[in-house]
């Protein structure tokens, strides 16, 4: 990776709709923080995509009914490209929801390797397949690309075996169906983050829960920085109530849904990840900012606003209230991913049914999105941490790069 001119890490982050991308600086060592260029296409399939970047204005884009994500990915190369003016791409990374019973730690993508991450595509549907569809686009365009597969789920295999087991049969434990935990890239930069803002042996020795709430969200609880128990299990649709998906749900429901009200195997998948959660409770959006605006109202709209963010607090409320019982206490909270970093009314919401706990919330501090939200009398320590995991990503790539 050394030579005259700077080579680049390419990250790209796939969802069902939209793609992050970021190019970091590859030198000796870690990559910078932040990234040298970066961008995102939203709305893929949808009827107004965009693509927006550093030094690029969001601007309308143009997909094919037939594969827009095929021509968003085609956008990407060109801006990526452009960008480069040249210089020498050394890697792409891609994270990579679920890494299954096999992969634990980030590998160098080829064919094998994209075989086997295809097997797990039903376990993550909205992300898993994207990621694939990039990987083997680049495959065939420039094969001796090294391309880097960092996983999500392998910052929770330091999960013990009681955390990982299914209520099932030994023979279904055996065939691979298992708790795996997910937002492990998030979740690996809090760690690293956490050491270095409070030193690492005190980070260490805190009985640690991050809350990771985005339009996925889920908890991780950490002792050593290590995950210990995290409320995403067997799938990315396990755990905290989120945006469009239901999280944990009384398997009885979807038998129910099933036998009774005669949706098929494909209506029932629609319903648990695209019309669920804030979404299907409100019938307005899956975005908290909305039906924050709406639940003052006196009207029907209103009344199921506040009936959905009231059940999406409870359920945080609830996961954080297990997870401190694995911990056997709580020294320390945080926040993270967009709606985590940046809602304070969510935010004030969760410490406030969390007063049993100590816990005291430093309410201007919370209104600033500062790094410390509680107060100096409070026994828990509060905390927002922005996430990064485009940079994880790009670290792993360096190091699996480096000779």
């Amino acid at each position: 990776m050394n030579g005259t001119a700077t080579a680049f890490i390419l990250v790209l982050n796939c969802g069902s709709s939209s793609i992050k991308f970021a190019l970091f600086a590859a030198g000796d060592g870690e990559p910078p923080r932040r990234p040298a260029w970066n961008g995102k296409v939203q709305d893929i399939g949808g009827p107004a995509p965009d693509i927006g970047a550093s030094d690029l204005p969001v601007t309308p884009l143009a997909l094919s009914a037939e594969q827009p994500y095929h021509d968003a990915l085609a956008r990407i190369r060109d801006e990526v490209l452009r960008w480069l003016a040249g210089r020498p791409l050394a890697a792409v990374a891609h994270r990579v929801v679920h890494g299954g019973s096999r992969h634990f730690a980030p590998v160098r993508v080829d064919a094998q390797v994209l075989a086997e991450l295809r097997s797990y595509i039903p376990l993550a549907p909205l992300h898993q397949p994207f990621a694939l569809e990039a990987m083997e686009i680049l495959l065939a365009e420039r094969p001796t690309l090294p391309q880097i597969a960092c996983f999500d789920t392998a910052f929770h295999h330091t999960l013990p075996q009681v955390e990982r087991m299914l209520p099932l049969s030994w023979e279904a434990w055996e065939r691979g169906l298992r708790r795996y935990g997910f937002h492990g890239l998030s979740y690996e930069y809090i760690a690293i983050a956490l050491a270095e803002r409070h030193g690492r042996a005190p980070a260490e020795a805190a009985r640690t829960i991050v809350a990771h709430l985005g339009s996925g969200a889920s908890l991780c609880a950490m002792q050593g920085l290590r995950s210990v128990a995290t409320t995403m299990g067997f799938s990315a649709l396990d755990g905290l109530m989120m945006g469009t998906r239901t999280g944990a749900l009384d398997p009885g429901a979807v038998l129910y849904l099933m036998e009774i009200e005669r949706l098929s195997l494909q209506q029932v998948g629609h319903a648990l990840y695209h019309q669920s959660g804030l979404l299907g409770i409100s019938g307005l959006s899956g975005d908290p900012r909305v039906l924050l605006a709406r639940e003052a109202e006196d009207s029907p709209e209103g009344e199921r606003a506040r009936a959905a963010l009231a059940l999406y607090v409870r359920r945080i409320v609830r996961e954080i209230g297990a997870l401190v019982a694995v911990l056997g206490g709580l020294d320390r909270l945080v926040f993270t991913a967009g709606i985590g970093e940046h809602n304070a009314v969510l935010r004030a919401r969760v410490c406030a049914a969390l007063g049993w706990l100590g816990l005291e919330l430093d309410e201007p501090a919370n209104q600033a999105d500062r790094s410390r939200i509680s107060t100096t009398a409070s026994r828990v320590d509060v905390g927002v941490e922005p996430t990064n995991e485009e940079w994880i990503a790009a670290r792993h790539a360096a190091a699996l790069m480096t000779p």
